[in-house]
């Protein structure tokens, strides 16, 4: 058995091979960061393409079995009917995808992959951050597919282009407002299925006691009450408007507002929870 000794001169000569020479490359910044986690979140729905299904085949089969089921009884004419579901069942579509911010950053927490990332040097926030920008592209797929069923089933927004463009984007703002609050609930809940069951819980009943599907007029007077405060209606209220080019701007400016009091409340609470409870 022989032994090999060594000696500084060895370990001088052995170093520059085994620490590598070449300069460190620079840290990510956060804008770098948030878009590689919004990639990263984009590449799973397309590995995972079903995660989907559910949130967009609700509002497309509600929106066909509305029109065609209950649209002459209700106004007498199913293309009269779709003028007015269809603002409503494209809102439906994207605000049921909002939960998805939660869900995925629970799924992140529960798998141990959020704590990988912690010990990263790159910006914390980044997770969160590139999360929502994905669910950006999200719903505007979801409210895509809505908005092109409906012009094939007969849908003429008398806002035109314009309308319907500005209809989206108020949507999507609403949307990113109330994203951070399921990503409140994904770092407060122990379970993604717990934040898909509280969305449920919180979402369906706000859909139906709104103006998605019927004029509140026809409603009794308690319940039109609270259609009328609803956060949901006033969304409907607003897209209604910029797609048929009747917009109010007092109702636009009420979205807008309730979005952003949402980002003001619930994201320095994501972070702070972010910080604290991961």
């Amino acid at each position: 058995m022989t032994m090999t000794s060594t000696t500084p001169d060895t370990i001088d000569q052995t170093l520059p091979d085994a620490v590598s020479t070449r300069p460190r490359p620079p840290r990510a910044s956060p804008v770098s960061a948030s878009l590689t986690f919004a990639r990263r979140a984009l590449l799973k729905i397309k590995h995972v393409p079903e995660q989907l299904a559910d949130a967009i085949m609700i509002p497309v089969l509600f929106t066909v079995m509305f029109t065609y089921l209950f649209g002459g009884a209700m106004v007498g004419s199913t293309h009269e009917y779709l003028q007015y579901l269809l603002p409503g069942t494209t809102v439906f579509a994207v605000l049921l995808i909002t939960v998805y911010a939660g869900v995925n950053l629970r799924t992140d927490i529960t798998t141990g992959v959020a704590d990988r990332f912690r010990s990263m040097p790159i910006w914390r926030p980044a997770l969160i951050v590139g999360g929502l920008i994905s669910d950006a592209g999200r719903n505007l797929l979801a409210a895509g597919i809505v908005l092109a069923l409906g012009l094939v089933m007969g849908f003429r927004p008398e806002g035109g282009a314009v309308g319907v463009l500005s209809a989206v984007a108020l949507i999507l703002v609403f949307a990113f407002g109330l994203s951070w609050v399921w990503a409140t609930l994904g770092l407060v809940l122990r379970t993604p299925s717990a934040i898909s069951a509280v969305s449920f819980l919180v979402q369906f009943p706000l859909t139906f006691a709104s103006n998605v599907f019927v004029d509140p007029k026809t409603m009794p007077g308690w319940l039109r009450t609270f259609v009328e405060v609803n956060p949901v209606s006033l969304l409907v209220d607003a897209v209604r408007g910029l797609m048929h080019g009747t917009a109010e701007p007092d109702r636009i400016g009420v979205v807008l507002l309730t979005a952003v009091l949402l980002v003001a409340i619930f994201g320095p609470l994501t972070m702070r929870l972010y910080r604290t409870r991961t």
